[in-house]
């Protein structure tokens, strides 16, 4: 009998387990599917990995994050303005107003680079993903990468999904 409900245990924790990643990975396909298209300004870099393969780190431009101290919280959402391009450039700190409709609420987090010895003045503020993994053999391409593509939701959830260049056109391989 102890072995019977041990199992049941297990299995049970594992389908718990499955179920959870799998309600994840399905409300970011409905942010892919149903988000607002938005392109945020990225600073040049161009770091690779040997171990993880060839990958981009993303960080946004000044025009997108604002000072980290000036942050109400460790976690919440900013509020930028889109152009005609979809471009955003921040506006404020999301003060509970509804966006306007040219704006759109993006989720943030403060955070310090890795590492020991970081002094708090190189603290900064992120937005979505840190990092654009690419295929081996891409990253002339990607290299010209000058907007992050994300979708977002109403409540100010993304998604990255891809690189655009100068001109605002999806970098395809």
């Amino acid at each position: 009998m102890r072995k019977w409900l041990g199992m049941v245990g297990v299995w049970g924790g594992l389908a718990v387990v499955l179920i959870a990643v799998n309600l994840q990975i399905l409300e970011k396909q409905r942010i892919l599917d149903d988000g607002r298209t938005v392109l945020l300004a990225l600073r040049p870099v161009d770091p690779r990995s040997l171990m993880q393969g060839d990958y981009m780190i993303l960080r946004y431009d000044q025009t997108v994050v604002a000072a980290h101290h000036d942050a109400p919280a460790l976690d919440g959402r900013i509020v930028v303005a889109l152009d005609a391009d979809g471009v955003a450039t921040f506006r404020r700190f999301d003060d509970g107003t509804p966006p306007a409709g040219d704006e759109q609420n993006l989720r943030y987090k403060v955070r310090a680079p890795s590492g020991f010895g970081v002094a708090t003045d190189q603290v900064e503020l992120t937005i979505g993903a840190e990092s654009f993994f690419f295929q081996e053999g891409h990253g002339d391409l990607y290299a010209e990468a000058r907007y992050g593509i994300l979708k977002v939701a109403p409540d100010g959830s993304s998604v990255l999904a891809g690189l655009a260049d100068a001109g605002r056109r999806p970098i395809r391989p």
